[in-house]
């Protein structure tokens, strides 16, 4: 398949992802004083109401200074440069990027997974559905490179026999590419989040996440850390994770009301939308993800899927033998 433009853009995103692999060394840092954590806005956590009542904070011993991102790739590039410690709900397609490209970063949680929350939208106009969906052929789509959805689309798209060639595909985040979507910039968009909550606005999805699943098309996120940050701050790590987990367990005891409050103000969301999306989310519990459904292996060996597909695409140059070594399960064990 040919897919020039798209390498291009891809491979500039690789590229920024792995100018400074070894800044996180220089930036070494014993009795680390704060450190920076990377999340999404409007993307609703359990773990956002822990950060609203400096818990985070309160149980670590340092200060943190939480910086939003829009892409996972983004928050590759800020781990590569040091900038960041912890990128809090990456998703997994990235990751694997920045992986295969030799950046040293390592999965140690699973950080929810949400299969209706990640998605193509078709314009209404052209009334494409699963049954004619053949018929984006020529069209043009917005997609965030290297992210889930980037994945989710190539996916979607081989499983309809959609030739990738006969696409115009742009490099844009959600909520950029909603906003192309609504002004009919673009035939169709991918991603996840409030973006993908403002296409639905304009156009159907293609699949649901039930009939994603069955083609193998799971969606999740990860924290994912550098790996020397991971060794040389393990026990901090730890508590970090143990904090998160903890807000995913009582959100899955109830669902309490104060909760999705603060959730929705942190994540710069209303009330409605933040429960909407929320709701297409699961949080598995510590044991789950420890298990081999998760980081016991299975997680590694979609990781190789993942990067195949990437590959196939002309979207990365090579794939790793395996990616046992970019996960690292011991953090997340040390969880009481």
């Amino acid at each position: 398949m040919k897919l020039t433009n798209l390498s291009l853009k891809l491979g500039s995103a690789v590229l920024a992802a792995g100018v400074a692999f070894g800044a996180m060394s220089a930036a070494k840092a014993e009795g680390l004083k704060e450190i920076t954590v990377a999340y999404f806005l409007e993307w609703p956590l359990p773990m956002l109401a822990a950060k609203a009542d400096g818990t985070f904070e309160k149980e670590m011993g340092v200060k943190i200074n939480w910086r939003s991102f829009e892409t996972g790739t983004a928050m590759s590039a800020a781990m590569a440069s040091g900038d960041v410690h912890i990128s809090q709900s990456q998703g997994l397609p990235p990751f694997v990027v920045a992986a295969s490209a030799g950046q040293d970063i390592q999965v140690v949680d699973i950080a929810v997974s949400y299969s209706e929350n990640d998605n193509c939208v078709v314009r209404s106009e052209f009334e494409i559905n699963k049954s004619n969906a053949k018929e984006l052929s020529g069209k043009k789509v917005a997609v965030p490179l290297g992210t889930a959805a980037h994945y989710g689309f190539l996916r979607q798209m081989d499983h309809f026999g959609v030739d990738l060639a006969s696409l115009k595909i742009v490099n844009m985040a959600p909520p950029e590419g909603a906003v192309a979507l609504g002004q009919g910039d673009v035939d169709f968009a991918c991603g996840y989040g409030g973006g993908l909550t403002s296409m639905k606005k304009h156009g159907n999805v293609l699949l649901t996440g039930a009939e994603k699943e069955e083609l193998g098309i799971l969606v999740f996120d990860v924290t994912s850390v550098p790996a020397d940050f991971a060794a040389e701050h393990s026990e901090l790590l730890s508590k970090f994770l143990k904090v998160a987990a903890d807000a995913n367990a009582k959100w899955n005891a109830g669902q309490p009301e104060d909760m999705l409050k603060k959730i929705a103000k942190q994540s710069g969301m209303d009330m409605d939308a933040a429960k909407s999306s929320i709701g297409t989310m699961s949080f598995p519990s510590v044991e789950d993800q420890l298990s081999d459904k998760w980081m016991g292996g299975a997680v590694q060996t979609f990781m190789k899927g993942v990067a195949d597909v990437f590959v196939e695409a002309k979207s990365i140059p090579a794939a790793l033998p395996n990616y046992d070594n970019a996960v690292n399960v011991e953090p997340l064990k040390a969880v009481k």
